[in-house]
Formats: structure tokens, C-alpha cells, sequence
């Protein structure tokens, strides 16, 4: 079994910058890739961000040029430096990790980020 947990978000004003943390735990053979999902009220859940090893970094265009994703596949965590923020940025995020070899995904219970003045 594997276990996902997001860290770092918070409460912080418009233009400001958050960096939030994934942390898996448990049997993980491939970390194939990794992905920051953002639900706000009455919104469909949002893919904002994708690493994988062979591809890299893929962003939704709402965050394309203020987000950025990364990885350290050898301590099982992600991370999402999120920069100059907006009051639209104002979500739960959460944290999806798919493994491999024989595919498999779990996700974390999620961090909420708001942005307010």
C-alpha cells in the first residue's frame, strides 16, 4: 500500500508564492509519474501540472509560466512551486502519484491553498 501526503499550503496574498510538497510512503517499485490536481468549489477538478521521466513537465494553461513541477524519484516526493499567485488559484490541491510496473495510482486527502488580500 502506498500513502500520499501534501504539504505546504496555506493562506497568502495575490502576487505571492507557495511551494507545496508531496510526500509518498510504502512499496513503491516506479514512480512513473507525478501530478498536482486543483478542485475549488462548484469547478471540475484541474490537472495543472504532469512530470514524468521521459517527458518532463506539463502545465495547464492557467498556471503555464507561474507553476513549476519537480520530482526526487529517489525520496518518493513532488513538489509544486506555485509563483505569483492569484486570487483564481484559490484551491484544494492535491497530490496523484502512478506507479509502476503493473499501474497503480493513489492520492493524497490534499492541502488547501487560498489567495486573498
Amino acid at each position: 500500500q502506498v500513502h500520499v501526503e501534501e504539504s505546504g499550503g496555506g493562506l497568502v496574498q495575490p502576487g505571492d508564492s507557495l511551494r507545496l510538497t508531496c510526500t509518498a510512503s510504502g512499496s513503491i517499485s516506479l514512480a512513473a509519474a507525478w501530478e498536482w490536481y486543483r478542485q475549488s468549489p462548484g469547478n471540475a477538478r484541474e490537472r495543472v501540472a504532469r512530470i514524468t521521466p521521459d517527458f518532463g513537465p506539463i502545465y495547464a494553461d492557467s498556471v503555464q509560466g507561474r507553476f513549476t513541477i519537480s520530482s526526487d524519484d529517489a525520496k518518493n516526493m513532488a513538489y509544486l512551486q506555485m509563483n505569483t499567485l492569484r486570487p483564481e488559484d484559490t484551491a484544494v490541491y492535491s497530490c496523484r502519484i502512478v506507479t509502476g510496473p503493473i499501474y497503480s495510482d493513489y492520492w493524497g486527502q490534499g492541502t488547501q491553498v487560498t489567495v486573498s488580500s
